[in-house]
């Protein structure tokens, strides 16, 4: 994320400027009231609202071409093969992968994590380590704990600091010789903070150890080049970037996903079936067994195609300015503390009101016609650590405004008003 962002030519773009009646029109939900209040949607890091391109995409799928795909000669089955695998060319070309198969269709970000993880049981032996950071999602720790505990591996944790920042200082002490994979997020969902992945990447190679990127919160705000980066897995979910439920990306390096076994057993993964051996097909259908998500698979290109449309750019740089502003008008509440105060961070403001539960904060706020999350976020670690049982998160997307925010800055200070 640069600070510096400038936006660029877009269809959704006037006078140098993001367009955003333009983009609020796409997208029905936001249009209503809860609580007989005009919503105000500030739940973004759990979940994206859908435009109507991707909706009607949806329909269109079942409405004109809905078969099973790689197994009909039949041509409805050949337009949602065609369909499905444009999809994953679009996703190669929107992550920079070398290789189309190198972009396997998952369930969303925990699925690819599982995948990666129950690999790498047949990899590990008893003394080598796994490493995360103090930063994860639950999704990104407990599969490596599995891991652990099934083959005797230690797991390591990169530690934090009290702005929410890895300590870089640390990652020799973590990454070492008997380290074999290093899992850690690109931003944390908790707090927004963005880490510094090539540092940890570039350590970890020096090891030889392999790394996964949690890409769950970054491929909302910027487009992931995964040769640059040098990774050997990125995960992310589609929910998070305006498609649909159970849809995700893991990307896997080609000498990678060689070397891991299937993650599961059944049609379409196969070569060749006899009762006393079975051989399993080329990358990428290897690690996608069964019937898949078709229509989200499809539509997930579609999602993807309308945020490039929008310009990853723009995105960053609007909500760049949602952060500024959302920062500096709730640092003004009295009592009020944000958690997470990186340098470099993404649109997410965790924060607390002194002496009042984040639950009862969100309550009101619900009632207000606005919508954040509270709780632990599935990062109990970050929580532990700051001695909180949770916070109140408001998320901001490229839909958001500054005057949702406004009304987010009035809420809280009923809210304090209310419970103080």
């Amino acid at each position: 994320m640069n600070s510096c962002a400038k936006f660029v030519d877009s269809i959704y773009t006037v006078g140098g400027m993001i367009n955003i009646d333009k983009i609020r029109a796409d997208f029905p939900i936001l249009d209503q009231e809860v609580n007989g209040k005009p919503l105000v949607y500030f739940d973004n890091a759990a979940s994206s609202q859908k435009p109507k391109q991707v909706i009607d995409a949806i329909s269109k799928y079942y409405e004109s071409i809905n078969a099973n795909i790689h197994r009909g000669v039949h041509t409805l089955s050949q337009w949602a093969t065609d369909a499905y695998e444009e999809s994953r060319l679009k996703i190669q070309k929107h992550i920079n992968a070398e290789h189309s198969y190198e972009v396997l269709f998952t369930s969303g970000t925990t699925f690819g994590i599982n995948l990666v993880a129950n690999g790498f049981r047949a990899l590990l032996k008893e003394g080598d380590e796994v490493v995360v950071s103090a930063l994860e999602h639950h999704s990104n720790i407990v599969p490596w704990q599995i891991l652990c505990e099934q083959t005797g591996a230690k797991l390591q944790v990169i530690p934090m600091n009290e702005n929410g920042e890895l300590i870089v200082e640390e990652l020799d002490n973590v990454i070492t010789s008997n380290s074999k994979i290093v899992a850690v997020n690109h931003i944390s969902n908790a707090l927004g903070t963005i880490n510094p992945i090539e540092l940890i990447i570039e350590k970890s190679h020096a090891v030889g150890a392999a790394v996964l990127i949690d890409g769950a919160q970054s491929t909302p705000h910027l487009k992931p080049d995964v040769q640059a980066l040098d990774c050997d897995f990125y995960v992310f979910s589609g929910h998070k970037i305006c498609g649909p439920t159970g849809t995700g990306i893991l990307y896997g390096k080609e000498e990678w996903l060689h070397k891991l076994p299937p993650y599961q057993g059944g049609g379409e993964m196969i070569a060749t079936v006899t009762f006393e051996k079975t051989t399993y097909a080329d990358l990428p259908h290897k690690f996608e067994a069964g019937t898949p998500n078709i229509a989200g698979g499809i539509v997930l290109g579609k999602a993807i195609d309308y945020m490039n449309d929008i310009g990853f750019e723009n995105i960053a740089a609007y909500e760049k300015e949602l952060l500024d502003y959302g920062t500096e008008k709730l640092s003004a509440i009295e009592g009020l503390k944000i958690y997470g105060t990186a340098k470099e961070k993404t649109s997410v403001i965790s924060f607390n009101l002194e002496g009042v539960h984040p639950y009862d904060v969100g309550v009101i706020l619900d009632k207000l016609g606005i919508s954040v999350r509270t709780g632990h976020h599935c990062t109990q670690p970050i929580m532990d650590f700051y001695g909180i049982p949770g916070t109140i998160r408001a998320s901001f997307a490229f839909y958001n405004t500054k005057e949702e925010i406004d009304r987010l800055v009035e809420g809280v200070i009923k809210a304090q008003m209310m419970l103080s």
